[in-house]
């Protein structure tokens, strides 16, 4: 794994919109505040031309959005990449994407989730370059960041972090900006495979699942091959759902089983999805199970990853250490 250099104040931190653009009034406010709540910390921050445009959930054509991700990441001065936001579009600017020439530049970190799967996973299985998989910058709008930013943020500086999972989670997903979420439901994982006490540890890959989906049997899935170059260490998956049934969830992952996803696999942990239509009164633990339980492998739901915040900040293609008990859990960071 090839980790990029360590982000340090004074610093330049980029935003792109590789997915939808910000125009609504609310977003943009947010925006300007996260941006000043870094320059007040003491970075720098530039932004591309799309991001305050949109049009049909796209900030620019597809090959705009590649040019400008490319600006950023080629600019020597910029040692974070933060997305603008997620969507739904992104796949489409992967075809304008040289992941050779990639492969062969300097690693950069970026930060990003939901539709930004689509590029943070492939940086992790064909470039060998770890993210951040974590809140979109515009949360940095908060007043007071939420624990999970300065995560971010420190992993981007190079700290290798434990991080608990949170007490509490927010019900529906909101904007917020006097820096608190509406915190009303109890966290826990759930050790769906009966074990009481779960210990997995290895090399981490996933991000959301409606976007990894998109992705199997393309040019660009090299899954079996990156699961095959890091089977010393394992693989960890970690994965949430923004919106679909029961029948597709239980589809994707036989599909991803059979395609040879969760060879050399230690362990999967699932976020909690925001949007899970139970079809056939089957839940979203017993699809799971009955896709991909006759695996043998540990499988924890309930994580504090994904849509439905607080989520911890996953380091897509590093080393975790991830421990469930008593409905609660550790997450651990190793740069190896």
């Amino acid at each position: 794994m090839r980790y990029p250099e360590k982000l340090k104040i004074g610093d330049t931190i980029g935003i792109c919109a590789p997915s939808s653009g910000t125009v609504e009034p609310d977003k943009l406010e947010k925006l300007d505040k996260a941006i000043e709540q870094f320059k007040k910390l003491g970075y720098k921050v530039i932004e591309t031309a799309s991001v305050r445009k949109d049009k049909q959930g796209r900030s620019a054509e597809g090959v705009v959005r590649a040019q400008e991700f490319m600006e950023l990441w080629e600019n020597e001065d910029v040692k974070l990449i933060i997305y603008a936001g997620g969507g739904d579009f992104l796949m489409e600017m992967l075809d304008y994407i040289d992941f050779s020439k990639l492969k062969k530049s300097k690693p950069k970190w970026t930060q990003g989730f939901s539709d930004i799967t689509h590029i943070s996973f492939l940086l992790n299985t064909i470039c060998d370059i770890p993210s951040i998989y974590c809140e979109n910058v515009k949360d940095y709008g908060m007043s007071i960041w939420y624990k999970n930013l300065e995560d971010a943020l420190k992993i981007a500086s190079g700290k290798e972090i434990i991080q608990n999972s949170f007490e509490k989670y927010q019900d529906e997903k909101e904007d917020n900006m006097d820096g608190t979420y509406n915190l009303t439901n109890e966290v826990e994982w759930k050790n769906i495979t009966g074990e009481p006490r779960v210990e997995i540890k290895g090399r981490a890959i996933g991000g959301c699942l409606d976007c990894v989906d998109t992705l199997i049997g393309t040019e660009f899935d090299k899954v079996k091959e990156y699961v095959e170059k890091y089977r010393n260490d394992g693989i960890v998956w970690f994965l949430e759902c923004y919106e679909m049934n029961t029948p597709l969830l239980q589809r994707i992952l036989w599909k991803m089983k059979h395609a040879g996803y969760f060879k050399n696999c230690k362990g999967i942990i699932f976020g909690r999805s925001l949007m899970m239509r139970e079809d056939y009164n089957v839940d979203e633990e017993q699809a799971i199970l009955d896709a991909i339980g006759d695996l043998g492998l540990p499988i924890i739901t309930g994580v504090d990853i994904g849509h439905v915040p607080p989520q911890l900040a996953i380091t897509q293609g590093a080393i975790l250490k991830i421990t469930s008990e008593n409905g609660k859990g550790t997450v651990e960071t190793y740069f190896e």
